[in-house]
């Protein structure tokens, strides 16, 4: 077994109030402006139109001073994790830091939260003495796997397939540009015009951050900026222990399935259990994923445990623990994560064994989110959401007038049901939170046209609130290329709560120019794909909440009118008549007799 776990939190605070505030926005501004710089001068659209980045300041332990809001949580979250395998790499190997230096890190078994997702760290200095770090982290197109791109890499055989692995290299040594390393990115990186722009971005971002806690500490004075640092860390770690002393002490258990490699002849390697067991005792919690499938050597869903599984964690905790429409804006900080104790079986999907490959994680991560929310519903029901749609992320890849190109496309999933709404409808999930690309930045850019970008019709899950919807995207192939798709959600229908149906599964084909049609499964290693074909993937839908005949009529009627459902759904699932436009309350009232 692994834990991860953290210290109790002091009572007192170190400075006045007023001090404190100013000094916590200053820091969250330090983040969001290297927010901003990172997209405007970044090169592709994963970063730019995506946000699939990460931007923070550590101090220097790594422990996490704040974070850029905007940014996904799967980038931002782990950035503590990068800081401290560059030292534990650094100390390992004898090299010590000096201003100037920059180091590039993406150790899965590291911090990182798998190899495309590249850390660029500035360590900051003061009067000679390190104080801490500024990083940017970004997911990026391709990094030297077997294969196109760096999403779709389903067939990995270990860590060494999934491309080029840095461990606290030092591209820049005392202000001096280490060029050899730069040339082998350039020479072993596809589209390496496009990811090596994006790292240089990364690079002058990290040190616009640097610079810019650099004169907040000359300002304030280091202890004044640690201290109210440390009333930070404790303040959000009274809160979240002050959140679950509220829950009913007792031990909540959930258990939901990914569909691995549904078209493997192994049982090993398809339908795979996730388990979560939430055990709660005062004001702390052990999340224990005893249950959870074993590693699988030789295919890459197993998800690093520091990096992804304790984000995905942390994250749902904190986002129904301490909803931020209750108590607004919250430091996002390792303070929160002090009360919660991390069990994961050593050698299982949840803290896989290196070179156990990593880089498909991101759908598994998703379903451990969900089901981290499913076991937590039993304690807090009327604050979570049923089942979510899981999203899928595709690698698009070609020649274009001789130059290699590649392009990552994240595609929504949904939200279930919720007590007082309906399931948020073609959404990143609040582990990817990333935005999706506009078509006319695709087709301005590649040889793809977007023909279909709409709601599944008639798919929503019953329920007193509807599950959220998925998207239909349909791609054709303007030239020749290739594609290779991570994703899941082909077997399992997101799960329903308190009497709402089940979601809807999702679904992905190939059609043929000549309209022949292939079925594909939710993992699909680099496929050819000819100009003229097409792509078309259906999002799964989420779960229902609560009893459908406990929807507000009208509300069905306008569900109708939206087209989210046919009048024969309305009457089936939730025992509305609708005549002439209207709702027949009389035929109504006897349907839900019935």
């Amino acid at each position: 077994m692994t834990e991860i776990s953290a210290s109790p939190a002091a009572a007192s605070t170190r400075v006045d109030p007023v001090t404190g505030a100013v000094i916590r926005g200053a820091l969250e501004n330090i983040a969001i402006e290297m927010g901003h710089k990172l997209m405007r001068m970044s090169y592709s659209s994963i970063i730019r139109e995506s946000e699939d980045f990460g931007t923070a300041l550590t101090d220097a332990t790594g422990r996490q001073l704040c974070e850029c809001k905007m940014s996904t949580p799967l980038q931002s979250g782990p950035i503590p994790g990068y800081v401290r395998g560059i030292l534990s790499q650094l100390e390992a190997r004898g090299q010590t830091l000096v201003p100037g230096d920059v180091i590039m890190h993406n150790d899965p078994y590291g911090g990182a939260s798998h190899g495309p997702d590249v850390g660029f760290a500035v360590p900051v200095f003061l009067d000679g003495t390190l104080i801490g770090f500024s990083v940017t982290t970004a997911h990026h197109l391709d990094i030297g796997a077997s294969t196109p791109g760096s999403t779709g890499i389903v067939d990995a055989v270990d860590a060494y397939a999934e491309g080029l692995q840095f461990k606290a290299i030092k591209v820049y040594e005392a202000g001096v540009k280490n060029e050899a390393v730069w040339s082998i990115l350039r020479d072993n990186i596809r589209a390496s015009s496009l990811v090596v722009g994006d790292m240089e971005a990364q690079v002058a971002t990290a040190q616009i951050g640097a610079e810019r806690y650099l004169l907040l500490v000359q300002k304030y004075g280091l202890k004044t900026v640690m201290d109210a640092f440390e009333d930070l860390l404790d303040y959000s770690e009274r809160l979240m222990r002050n959140a679950i002393a509220a829950l009913p002490d007792g031990d909540y258990s959930a258990k939901t399935f990914i569909d691995g490699f549904l078209d493997s002849h192994e049982p090993a390697r398809r339908d795979l259990p996730i388990a979560v067991t939430l055990k709660v005792r005062g004001d702390s919690m052990i999340v224990d994923l005893t249950g959870t499938a074993p590693q699988l050597p030789d295919r890459p869903i197993n998800m690093p445990l520091v990096g992804t599984v304790d984000i995905a964690i942390w994250l749902t905790l904190r986002s129904i623990l301490l909803d931020s429409v209750v108590y607004g804006s919250i430091p996002q900080n390792e303070g929160l994560s002090r009360p919660i104790t991390i069990v994961a079986p050593r050698g299982s999907l949840a803290n896989p064994i290196f070179p156990a490959p990593v880089i498909a994680r991101f759908c598994p991560g998703n379903a451990l989110a969900d089901t981290v929310m499913k076991a937590l519903a039993q304690a807090v029901p009327a604050q979570v959401s049923a089942g979510i749609g899981n999203l899928r992320v595709i690698a698009f890849s070609g020649t274009e007038h001789g130059k290699q190109w590649v392009h990552m496309e994240i595609l929504e999933g949904s939200y279930g049901g919720r007590a007082e709404a309906d399931g948020m409808d073609a959404v990143d999930t609040l582990f990817a939170n990333t935005r999706n690309n506009p078509i006319e930045d695709i087709e301005s850019h590649l040889p793809i046209r977007v023909d279909r970008y709409e709601l599944r019709n008639n798919d929503a899950a019953a329920g007193r609130s509807r599950g959220g919807i998925g998207t239909i995207r349909e791609f054709t192939m303007l030239s020749d290329g290739g594609f290779s798709v991570e994703g899941d959600g082909h077997r399992y229908k997101p799960w329903g709560f308190d009497g709402g149906s089940e979601g809807r599964t999702a679904s992905l084909k190939l059609v043929a120019a000549d309209g022949g049609e292939t079925q594909l499964p939710s993992k699909v290693p680099y496929h050819k794909i000819r100009a003229g074909e097409h792509l078309v993937s259906e999002g799964p839908c989420g779960g229902g909440y609560g009893d459908p005949l406990a929807r507000d009529p009208a509300t069905v009627l306008d569900d109708v009118f939206e087209g989210f459902i046919d009048i024969e759904t309305a009457a089936s699932s939730y025992g509305v008549a609708i005549r002439d436009g209207a709702v027949d309350s009389a035929s109504t009232a006897k349907l839900r007799a019935r």
